[in-house]
């Protein structure tokens, strides 16, 4: 019982591995949008509160 109980769990996280590996449609755009500066995300087409990219 312990052992197929294990073998369950194992497989469980197997699974969860490979759907965290995963790379879902949209990460690229969300990735773009981040600063390359402070790494905080810029929300509209401005500047970045922390002064990267301008003047």
């Amino acid at each position: 019982m312990i052992l197929k109980v294990t073998v369950l769990f194992l497989a469980f996280m197997a699974v969860l591995a490979m759907f965290g590996k995963l790379r879902l449609p949209g990460q690229d755009r969300l990735a773009a949008a981040r600063c390359k500066r402070c790494g905080r995300y810029r929300i509209g087409k401005g500047p970045c509160p922390c002064g990267a990219g301008r003047g």
